[in-house]
């Protein structure tokens, strides 16, 4: 989830349960010391996200010329978009996703956090395994609704827009996910649990704090279903701090 704008909560939709997704271990990442200086970080990179915007309808064009069958459009969810869509879809499925996992990882400063004190949100970085979610939006909706997806996740252009194989009970579809580049100015690595636990205390952005969008992702995943042991782990964390029930 960017900084881009963001609605009120809404309860989680329907769903059918999913197998335990234990996925595979990611990727070691850098250790950062329990401190607030290496999430500040560099400012952030702005891409111009209209270039980007045009080349999915594109790619998505030349899919459906492929695949004159299935001419809707697939959008795959891992955390925000599965508790607070932006759009009505035709129909939504659990999914599995390999080649990514999901990761608390992408720095926050202005929804989740603030430039002097940013938050985190999470991101779909390679390696591993990701379940989520995957929701059809129907042909004749797909580039206005793109328009407005794009305006919520794409404002600054820090994710890389891909074409993910996601695997569902009803079969595989090919849907469009927004990954994360470790070479993004957003991208933290993993921070150790000290400083983890401080920035969960005291992260907040115009949308809330760090630790309800962590604790709001954690719910809706378990109400699918879904299990994330990375975010069970985290939960516990926060937990042992004193920071949730």
């Amino acid at each position: 989830m960017t900084d881009g704008p963001e609605r009120e909560s809404a309860p989680c939709g329907p769903g059918g349960p999913a197998s335990e997704d234990l996925g595979e271990p990611p990727p070691a990442a850098v250790p950062l010391h329990p401190t607030t200086a290496p999430i500040i970080g560099a400012p952030d990179i702005v891409r111009d996200p209209a270039p980007l915007l045009a080349e999915v309808v594109r790619e998505w064009r030349v899919l459906t010329a492929r695949h004159a069958i299935e001419r809707d459009l697939w959008v795959f969810g891992y955390a925000s978009l599965i508790w607070r869509p932006e759009f009505e879809a035709a129909e939504h499925r659990t999914a599995k996703v390999h080649g990514w996992h999901r990761a608390l990882q992408m720095r926050s400063r202005i929804n989740r956090g603030t430039p002097e004190r940013p938050g985190l949100v999470f991101a779909l970085l390679s390696g591993g395994s990701c379940q989520g979610m995957v929701y059809r939006i129907p042909h004749d909706r797909v580039e206005g609704e793109l328009g407005r997806l794009w305006q919520r996740e794409m404002p600054t252009g820090v994710y890389d827009p891909r074409w993910l194989q996601c695997h569902t009970p009803k079969g595989p579809v090919t849907a469009l996910a927004f990954t994360l580049s470790r070479r993004s100015n957003a991208f933290v690595g993993r921070l150790e649990d000290p400083h983890l636990v401080q920035l969960l205390s005291h992260a907040r952005g115009r949308y809330g704090t760090t630790l309800d969008y962590l604790l709001e992702t954690a719910r809706c995943l378990r109400e699918h279903g879904i299990r994330d042991r990375e975010i069970e782990r985290l939960v516990a964390v926060a937990r042992r701090a004193g920071l949730a029930a």
